[in-house]
């Protein structure tokens, strides 16, 4: 199985999961003298299955991205710098929707509010971090394609 593959299989398997909980919520109480629509212990135990698949996936795939180097750099390299390129676009996309809000006044008694950033150096930054990520997530992608999970 390719890495590609396993991630994909991990993300189903988290979305069972979130199924498995909502209908166990929907069935663990129900009006006296009525039936659960489904057994709440038959759903325990597919969660209890579906629980230890991902944490075996889970583990496999840190293993794989941990071992496997892929341009000079080990898979789980790349993905901590994926994840503050994510983080850090997120903080100044709030940045920049936070500064070009114009402050409209209505009167000179008014509070003005004046920019202290530039917006267009600002937006320059988020377009040249956004590439970065989208090429990052290239690399990524064809590496976990190429790979084999251990």
């Amino acid at each position: 199985m390719k890495l590609a593959e396993a991630l994909n299989l991990r993300a189903d398997t988290q979305t069972r999961v979130a199924q498995l909980k909502e209908r166990l919520l929907s069935n663990v109480k129900v009006q006296e003298g009525d039936e659960p629509a489904e057994a709440p212990q038959a759903l325990f135990s597919e969660l209890d299955a579906a629980l230890k698949s991902l944490q075996e996936l889970i583990l496999r795939i840190n293993k794989t991205n941990l071992s496997t180097v892929w341009e000079g750099r080990t898979l789980t390299d790349m993905i901590a710098e994926k994840d503050i390129l994510s983080l850090r676009l997120s903080v100044l996309r709030e940045v920049l929707a936070d500064a070009s809000v114009r402050g409209d006044r209505f009167s000179r008694n008014e509070i003005k509010f004046v920019r202290t950033i530039d917006i267009a150096v600002l937006q320059k930054q988020i377009d040249d971090y956004s590439k970065q990520l989208r090429e990052l997530d290239v690399k990524l992608q064809q590496a976990n394609w190429m790979t084999d999970l251990l």
